[in-house]
């Protein structure tokens, strides 16, 4: 793909970016088409209709990644660290030169407004920046032995082939997460995107490959058939790690693959993140943080606040400046001006969150504004505002994953915190007061491996990104996240 400068998006410019993105397998360094000639379609969810077909990976194509990311191991380890943190740095300033291209793909892929996708193509450079900086500073130890006689030296190697799953709803920025650090570490790596997105992450091949990767470091599969290609890669005794990000139902059953071989795990898994508007809160901070919590990515995120438990003497008032803003809200495709809000993934999401509306509105729930899927080619839903949602709503449970704001009032700390935490996910949870010491106290009480304490969105490069309980596994970003894929061994010295 070429650069460009931003312009307006015509449909001569979105059939010209389609047509310039990678439509093969990678692998081995090479672009090739999946063995029997297998395609899958990607289809525009603005539209309904498809924008184009990509090669589809079968179990073969699968082991020959696998094997080329075997062959190509030795090689990547031995690289020097400098070397490879050059690759990476080249990769960013390549996803820079190409920001635009890459933001109206991922914008025609997964539907998300094209100011949206373009933060999300920084986000997804910043990684490659971040563990750039890390590859140079992979470090050791040396100590005398408490006993004396002998030295311990501490090294630390890459864990070896990886394989990382990504999602679809941050196509980028999410392979990003897990190519970098594997790249900085010295792990090869075969790469799954989602089926229903898959240009992003093969539009990165090709910027990784001019960066210098080298031949059978990165390998990217796209598949319709994730299970059968990927499982016996897993059990294969290859691959020595494994990182996912997508449901935590999908991850039970890849965790019971690794276990075959013990591979290393990190996974980011589901999310029920909980909002709280104390009544000291500042509600038009609160207001702004919230629409930043539940319509990132039109709430098609594991971090999207859904359950938002607003204090019973405000949640009148916060209730009245959330629905005026998320009824301003414009939903369309998002590469036309103004629009805010683009379509769910496909027409199975769509129906998955007007199921759970219509399930809490059954209960007592009020509709402040919304509630209703919208008429056209592509899969969308109107924003929404439901307040008093009972604790039996289904949505108090599972994630909604769309543009619904559920509020339910509380009235106590000690309440909030319990409700919080009366959920087997804890990937983040947002808290929004004046007080420090309750900031602090309720961040510290509430079980979720990140907190947002006057903030909606806690995400960033240079920090560790992950959840507890059902949420995960490790963290990714920030200085922890290349130790994911490192290996600690010791070498014993005898000096007697």
């Amino acid at each position: 793909m070429t650069g460009t400068t931003a312009e307006t998006v015509t449909p001569h410019r979105e059939a010209d970016v389609v047509a310039q993105a990678p439509k093969q397998l990678f692998i081995d360094g090479q672009w090739v088409d999946a063995r029997g000639g297998r395609t899958l379609d990607v289809v525009d969810p603005s539209t309904g209709e498809v924008l184009c077909a990509v090669a589809d990976a079968s179990e073969e194509d699968g082991w020959d990644a696998l094997k080329a990311a075997e062959r190509a191991q030795a090689d990547l380890a031995a690289l020097p660290p400098r070397k490879r943190s050059d690759i990476l740095m080249r990769t960013f300033e390549l996803i820079h030169e190409r920001i635009d291209d890459l933001a109206l793909l991922m914008t025609l892929e997964m539907g998300k407004p094209l100011a949206e996708a373009k933060g999300e193509v920084a986000y997804a450079a910043e990684f490659f920046r971040h563990f750039a900086e890390e590859a140079t500073r992979i470090d050791g130890g040396y100590q005398t032995a408490p006993a004396g006689g002998s030295r311990f030296l501490v090294t630390r190697q890459p864990v070896g082939p990886s394989i990382l799953i990504t999602p679809w709803n941050f196509p980028l920025a999410m392979g990003a997460r897990k190519i970098g650090p594997a790249i900085a570490a010295g792990c090869t790596s075969v790469t799954k995107p989602a089926a229903q997105t898959p240009l992003s992450m093969l539009a990165l091949g090709e910027i990784l490959s001019e960066a210098g990767a080298p031949a059978g470091s990165v390998n990217i599969l796209a598949t319709s058939t994730s299970g059968k290609v990927m499982e016996p890669l897993i059990r294969s005794g290859i691959a020595r790690k494994l990182s996912f990000t997508g449901s935590t139902s999908v991850g039970r059953k890849l965790l019971e693959q690794c276990a075959d071989r013990v591979l290393r795990t990190s996974m980011e898994l589901g999310g029920n993140a909980a909002f709280v508007v104390f009544e000291d809160a500042d509600l038009d901070k609160a207001v702004d943080g919230a629409m930043l919590a539940k319509m990132r990515n039109s709430g098609e995120a594991c971090t999207a606040a859904n359950r938002i438990f607003v204090h019973r003497s405000v949640i009148e008032e916060f209730g009245r400046r959330l629905t005026e803003r998320m009824s301003e809200l414009t939903v369309g495709r998002g590469v036309d001006d103004g629009v805010k809000v683009g379509p769910m993934i496909d027409a199975n999401q769509r129906d998955k969150v007007d199921e759970l509306v219509q399930d809490a509105i059954s209960g007592g729930a009020r509709v402040l504004t919304g509630a209703e899927a919208l008429d056209g080619g592509g899969f969308f839903y109107r924003p929404t505002v439901l307040t008093d949602v009972p604790e039996s709503a289904r949505m108090r449970d599972e994630e909604i994953f769309g543009p619904v704001a559920a509020l339910t009032p509380f009235d106590s700390e000690e309440e909030v915190v319990a409700a919080v935490n009366s959920t087997e996910y804890g990937l983040v949870n947002y808290v929004y007061t004046e007080s420090l010491r309750r900031g602090l106290r309720v961040a510290e009480s509430v079980e979720s491996g990140m907190v947002g304490l006057n903030q909606g969105v806690v995400s960033n490069p240079a920090a560790p990104f992950g959840g507890v309980k059902e949420s995960g596994l490790g963290r990714e970003g920030g200085p922890t996240g290349i130790d994911e894929f490192l290996e600690t061994k010791l070498i014993g010295i005898a000096m007697d």
